[in-house]
């Protein structure tokens, strides 16, 4: 989001996810919370995805904020499993089946 070469669906998109994670976090009772943060964030995924490969510059034209700024996407992106499977165990501990 740093170097504005992803589109505002990009930045929508993580953030709403990141506010639904702090729903899901305040309210520990409630299982639709956690769900709807798990759905969210594979949701994330494929639109992350979507939107590396459609907007990636083409080498000539990186500068460094926008290397810096899709090295973080990429980053993100391989840490989003790891946080979908913790999200799931959350999500049992609360009683989900």
């Amino acid at each position: 989001c740093m170097s504005y070469m992803f589109p505002a669906s990009y930045a929508w998109g993580n953030f709403s996810v990141l506010a639904v994670g702090i729903w899901a976090i305040v309210q520990r009772d409630s299982l639709d919370a956690i769900m709807m943060f798990l759905t969210g964030l594979l949701l994330t995924v494929l639109t992350d995805i979507i939107h590396i490969s459609v907007f990636y510059p083409p080498n000539n034209s990186l500068t460094d904020a926008k290397r810096f700024s899709v090295g973080m996407a990429i980053f993100s992106l391989l840490l989003k499993p790891v946080s979908c499977y913790l999200v799931y165990q959350m999500y049992r501990e609360r009683g989900g089946e």
